[in-house]
């Protein structure tokens, strides 16, 4: 009974699709037209408002959809060049294929993600249940401090000892860069090597490298498969530390699953892509990434269609050994490997919950080097292992890859885009034949009712205009890329992104000269548009229309050049907002604080307003320290991170002290992952507070205003030029500190001690007493007028002493 049910359904399904289909084809005029079109969009705005449920979702989805339809039907059926001009028809058929590419990008996700799957978090087992898990953390060229930092929280993981081991898989110091013919690259690699055995023996963690770099981080992910045995295996990038939940929260969805082969959660970053620290967002807009995880993924695991992203999840052994390990055909292993392991009936799992904390790349160059490295290995997959011939998948499996893979053509539709008004305003190229009437009763409304969706959907996770942006950015650079994969799709390299770089001044970036090309280009055409629509004989409105859409275009360059415009970082080591209980031992005192903000490099406290420093002996360096609590490493009940106190401010009656941490020793690194890396749901916070809806008015609004500002910024880069490199800063000076008036004393004999016969009285003074530092917003304002009243005593003193005659000057 149930198939002939299910045959029934889609017989329905078909049917009604035809007619409406059928119906959309009917034509009508063009006002009929616009007020079709105003209606479905009154009714969309009435189901925003008012209907809740996946029955209103479903029904607003639908309404979008009829009018594009309609619209694609209008283009490809009306608005084409006639054959007779070949250059004017190839132009418009160019620009139709462009918009027929959004228009499958915007169905398939529509499809996909039009009802996202929620799975609720599947408890772990007891202890004695629980499957062995190897950790993998694949490394090559990574900072010592970052891969300490991950090692160590890997070590900390809420998860039986005798059932976790971690791996660095050095990538860095294998055999055949240790003895590489360049003998200064061959020491840097043996010295790597030597340094990293010995912080794994320190840490617990097994070091494992291979003689050579084979099929890069695959070859790297199979050699730590041939020397280990655990059921599960975690992937972690040396960069991505996991919170201490990581496991507890995933690993028991393989017990509901024998056919399960993935878990996969997602990527959130401490500090700010370029995109997003350029424009000043990243405490406000939701990053890039959060569509992609927190719609994207959650949409393709409804299809069982959720892919492995490379880090941050959970693979079962048994399920790799069968495929042979990690797949290297592509530069782009990880998926690779999920879609060989879906073609084969394995399943996949998303969870979405934020369970590591990485880092982006952080300049322009970088970014752009790694999303090239992206677009090439997707379409190689795409191109080696198309997805419609891949046999063992479902045919909505097949959707899904599809579409992930498809998605990076989208640097040619941009270029497209660019290029079209640009061909009527210069060479008055008709590419689209159609008026004004026509262009706002199908054009305008179709682009309304696309935004509507996309805001409907991805709203709170990603502002108006913000994916056009991106696209922008990249596919300047990209269209390279794309083009080098399509005519080899074997040459692409696999290319470690470079992490942790650091800004420490305000520039133009590398690849800014394209960008400013464009914009003038750009700029150029709306100056002549704008010419010929106001003085230019038998000039019709379509001028105004043409020169409205690449004015557009204009703005989107606008706020690309705000982001080639590279703003210095704030921050030496990205930071996280927590609420953490600590010990702080100074002077032999230990003092309760809570730690409000913590980075690699240092972190923030709170305390009472008492100062435990009174005499004059007292220093500003102590150990920052965690209580023993259940499941805890024997290491960080044991260990205490060297701090400096480098600020302090008042706040009410407490007092706000700045902490930089000394060289950490190893087992240091335990309490680090502790404080920062505690508890997941210090990344869910941060990541919530930026997820507020963002309304298309407001959204217009905001990109104008990058794209008026952002080429202010950038000229005003350009002018200045570049700067010479800020030289190192000298070595820190304490903090003054409260103390009694011992330190009157000692400053007045440091005075008297001090040589005069050729140094003028004031000097003297400045030399005697320990200089203040010019902290922002750091120390308070007493305590700095107290300083500043005992060195002015001091001068005054010297000055009257050396104006005053001298006893044996008589």
């Amino acid at each position: 009974m149930e198939p002939v049910t299910s045959v029934l359904v889609r017989a329905v399904w078909l049917v009604s699709a035809a007619v409406v289909l059928l119906l959309l084809a009917q034509p009508v005029g063009t006002s009929i037209q616009l007020e079709m079109s105003l209606g479905a969009i009154g009714l969309m705005i009435l189901l925003w408002l008012f209907a809740r449920g996946q029955v209103g979702r479903s029904v607003f989805l639908a309404v979008g959809s009829l009018i594009v339809l309609r619209y694609l039907y209008w283009r490809l059926s009306s608005t084409l060049p006639p054959t007779t001009d070949p250059f004017g028809f190839a132009a418009g058929v160019t620009l139709a294929l462009a918009e027929v590419y959004c228009f499958y990008i915007l169905m398939v996700s529509l499809i996909v993600n039009a009802d996202p799957l929620t799975r609720a978090l599947v408890p772990a087992d007891d202890d004695a249940d629980l499957p062995s898990v190897d950790i993998f953390v694949p490394s090559y060229n990574e900072d010592r401090h970052i891969l300490a930092t991950t090692l160590a929280a890997a070590r900390s993981l809420d998860y039986p000892a005798g059932k976790l081991t971690v791996w660095l898989l050095d990538d860095g110091g294998t055999d055949q860069k240790c003895t590489d013919s360049d003998l200064a690259a061959a020491q840097e690699a043996r010295t790597r090597r030597a340094d990293l055995q010995t912080l794994c023996a320190e840490l617990g963690v097994s070091y494992l490298t291979r003689r050579r770099n084979l099929h890069a981080k695959a070859g790297n992910l199979n050699n730590g498969l041939q020397n280990s045995g655990g059921e599960v295996v975690v992937v972690l990038d040396a960069d991505h530390v996991p919170f201490r939940s990581f496991l507890r929260d995933t690993v028991g969805h393989f017990a509901e699953d024998p056919k399960l082969f993935l878990v996969q959660t997602p990527h959130a970053f401490l500090n700010p892509d370029p995109v997003e620290r350029n424009l000043a967002t990243f405490d406000r807009m939701p990053s890039e990434n959060e569509m992609f995880y927190a719609i994207g993924q959650r949409g393709l695991d409804k299809w069982n269609g959720s892919f492995f992203c490379g880090s941050a999840a959970l693979l079962r052994r048994t399920a790799l050994e069968e495929a042979g390990g990690f797949s290297g055909v592509t530069i782009t292993e990880d998926c690779e490997t999920a879609f060989e392991l879906h073609s084969r009936g394995w399943t996949s799992v998303y969870v979405d919950k934020t369970l590591i904390a990485g880092l982006q790349p952080a300049t322009l160059s970088d970014f752009i080097g790694q999303r090239s490295r992206w677009c090439q290995g997707m379409l190689q997959i795409m191109l080696l292992k198309n997805p419609m011939f891949k046999r063992g998948l479902k045919p909505i499996q097949r959707l899904c890859y599809l579409s992930s893979m498809t998605f990076w053509f989208f640097p040619i539709p941009r270029l497209i885009f660019m290029i079209a008004p640009l061909l009527y305003i210069f060479l008055d190229m008709k590419i689209v034949i159609a008026n004004v009437d026509e262009a706002v009763a199908y054009t305008a409304t179709y682009i309304l009712v696309n935004l509507m969706m996309q805001n409907y959907l991805y709203g709170r996770v990603r502002w108006p205009f913000v994916s056009e942006l991106y696209e922008y950015v990249q596919g300047l650079f990209l269209i390279r890329a794309t083009a080098a994969v399509i005519l080899s799709p074997r040459r692409p390299q696999f290319k470690v992104t470079a992490k942790n770089v650091t800004l420490d001044r305000d520039q133009l970036s590398p690849l800014a000269l394209p960008f400013f090309l464009v914009f003038a280009v750009l700029l150029t055409g709306c100056c002549v548009a704008s010419y010929r629509y106001l003085f230019e004989p038998g000039v019709t409105n379509l001028m105004l229309v043409v020169g409205l859409w690449n004015g557009f275009n204009l703005i989107t360059a606008g706020a690309a050049l705000g982001v080639a415009a590279e703003r210095r970082q704030t921050e030496t080591s990205p930071s996280l907002a927590v609420d953490r209980r600590a010990v702080l031992t100074l002077n032999g005192m230990a003092v309760d604080v809570a730690v409000e903000r913590i980075s690699s490099a240092g972190c923030q406290v709170r305390m009472d307003a008492v100062v435990p420093m009174q005499r004059s002996t007292d220093t500003n360096a102590g150990l920052l320290s965690v209580p023993p609590r259940d499941g805890l490493s024997a290491e960080a009940v044991r260990a205490a991170i060297p701090v400096r106190l480098t600020a302090m401010t008042a706040s009410g009656e407490e007092s706000v002290w700045r902490l930089d941490f000394e060289t950490l020793p190893p087992e240091a690194y335990f309490v680090l992952a502790d404080l920062m890396y505690g508890d997941a749901d210090a990344m869910a916070r941060f990541q919530q507070r930026r997820r507020g809806h963002k309304n298309l008015l407001a959204g217009i609004l905001q990109f104008v205003w990058w794209g008026v500002v952002g080429p202010v910024r950038a000229a005003a880069y350009l002018l200045k030029g570049n700067p010479a490199p800020v030289p190192a800063a000298a070595p820190q000076v304490e903090v003054p500190l409260p103390r009694t008036v011992t330190m009157h004393r000692r400053l007045v004999d440091g005075a008297r001690a001090e040589p005069a016969a050729n140094v003028g009285s004031s000097e003297i003074a400045v030399r005697s007493a320990k200089p203040v530092p010019k902290v922002e917003d750091a120390t308070p304002g007493w305590l700095q007028m107290m300083l500043d009243a005992e060195n002015a005593a001091l001068v005054r003193d010297r000055r009257r002493n050396s104006d005053s005659p001298h006893p044996s000057a008589g």
